[in-house]
């Protein structure tokens, strides 16, 4: 059954057209030819007006391959505590997203955590948003969705080598996509802050200290599950180097800086990606 679009609308246009222009506007910055070695992508997951800047940079940056495993936060509550979703495609203004069906069946079976549920992507919008900029960059992609609660690292830990453990034999393997906005409303020095200490750790590929670092410091951080297990698994499969291509706040956008939320984009790969990252003072 195919999954409708929840959030066409609201987080990103509903019109066919003005989307395909929306998304190729942010994608303005494309090279002739993305990062080849890139195995892992931090990328947000807010409504396009405040990240699809962040969003558009990361995925110009990048080659996306045939099949792509989508690492979201659960921000609706459904559903189970690590949820893979074979139901498909997902639809969008766009067209269709197939569901690799037959590779989401191999992880289930690899796992001890993860489970097919349906029901934790009814209305989430952590791995919608992402389909538009993957259907214009490459239209042939399919995904396999994964939905996560928050857990403890332990568990984080399992699953990311069990991911890692079943792409480490493909010859193609999938681009992991780890969907995640950054620190939520506090003030702008704050949120900066607190993102700086976080991004700290996943340019430094150390997945536990990301982790201690969002409980320790209270970062409201929605998918910093999803990105743990992504860079456990990257790791485990070779990644070597981080780059953090872009960050920026909702303060940015619309000017109030009392209350906002951060974007980032990051692009793990096994070798030093040929593209230009951020000065960390820009965060200052």
């Amino acid at each position: 059954m195919a999954r409708k679009p929840a959030v066409a609308g609201t987080f990103y246009d509903s019109d066919t057209s003005t989307l395909r222009r929306t998304v190729e506007s942010l994608l303005k910055t494309r090279p002739p030819t993305g990062v080849q070695n890139a195995v892992g992508l931090v990328a947000p997951h807010a409504a396009y007006m405040y990240s699809g800047a962040v969003a558009g940079r990361a995925y110009a940056s990048i080659r996306v391959p045939d099949r792509v495993i989508i690492l979201a936060p659960n921000h609706t509550g459904l559903g189970m505590k690590a949820a893979v979703g074979l139901d498909g495609p997902w639809d969008t203004p766009l067209g269709s997203v197939e569901v690799d069906h037959a590779f989401g069946r191999r992880l289930i079976q690899a796992s001890d955590e993860l489970v097919e549920d349906e029901l934790a992507h009814l209305e989430e919008h952590a791995v919608e948003v992402h389909l538009p900029f993957l259907q214009s960059v490459n239209p042939s992609v399919s995904i396999v969705p994964i939905c996560l609660r928050t857990m403890s690292y332990a568990l984080c830990e399992s699953i990311g080598k069990e991911l890692a453990g079943v792409l480490e034999g493909e010859e193609n393997r999938p681009l992991l996509i780890a969907s995640s906005d950054m620190n939520h409303h506090e003030p702008q020095k704050v949120a900066t802050r607190k993102d700086r200490m976080a991004l700290e750790r996943v340019a430094g590929l150390d997945p536990k200290g990301l982790y201690q670092v969002v409980v320790d410091h209270h970062v409201s951080m929605c998918g910093f599950v999803p990105t743990v297990i992504m860079m456990i698994a990257a790791k485990a499969l070779g990644v070597r180097h981080a780059e953090i291509m872009s960050y920026t706040t909702s303060g940015d956008v619309n000017g109030d800086y009392s209350s906002v939320v951060g974007y980032a984009g990051v692009i793990l790969a096994t070798g030093k990606p040929a593209v230009k990252p951020l000065n960390f003072a820009s965060l200052d």
